[in-house]
């Protein structure tokens, strides 16, 4: 197992970084958010997962312990695969994915693409007993919620989630909270 890695960036490509490790171009595919942090050249060290299948091995990579975790947490649950768990930690934060299953909220779960009642449901009842009771629960923000509905309605336009959570990351910490004033700073972003 790859439980990590360190080098540099040799290229960034549309959902995984080609980092160069002894002298040897590895890929490994990472969180939207995390991809857009790093450019070509830069250094990099990523907590790892490797998954081995009969035609493949593919190493998905993390920024941070609890998101490797949870990307293993998700991954338990019947028919989310590493492609499914990586979108979900690409448009969720883990505290905000830890307070879905663990306050049963389906509809933040929706916000990902590919992610239907069933199956945001499996991952409540599947997980809600295997995160860990010592993380306090804390209830998402309204600027969380309306920031969700920004990048449903973003996406829905046709722009792809990297650019949505490009745009809202954008968005400056006092804008006001409705949807409607976030959603026009947003799309500002695209008329640059």
């Amino acid at each position: 197992m790859i439980a990590s890695l360190s080098g540099r960036i040799l290229e960034v490509d549309s959902n995984s970084l080609i980092i160069e490790v002894g002298g040897v171009g590895v890929e490994v595919f990472v969180p939207a958010p995390l991809k857009d942090m790093y450019q070509s050249g830069d250094r990099i060290f990523l907590n790892t997962n490797l998954i081995v299948r009969e035609d493949s091995l593919t190493l998905y990579g993390f920024e941070t312990k609890d998101q490797k975790e949870l990307f293993t947490l998700l991954l338990g649950v019947n028919g989310v695969g590493p492609r499914l768990a990586l979108a979900i930690l690409s448009m969720l934060r883990v505290d905000e994915i830890r307070n879905a299953i663990l306050m049963s909220q389906t509809d933040i779960l929706f916000q990902v693409p590919g992610i239907g009642k069933k199956t945001a449901q499996k991952i409540i009842l599947q997980l809600q007993d295997r995160i860990p009771s010592e993380y306090i629960i804390e209830p998402l923000s309204v600027t969380a919620e309306v920031d969700a509905e920004v990048l449903a309605a973003l996406t829905a336009l046709g722009y792809s989630i990297v650019e949505a959570q490009t745009a809202l990351q954008t968005i400056p910490r006092d804008a006001p909270e409705d949807l409607e004033s976030r959603l026009k700073l947003a799309l500002q972003y695209f008329h640059y």
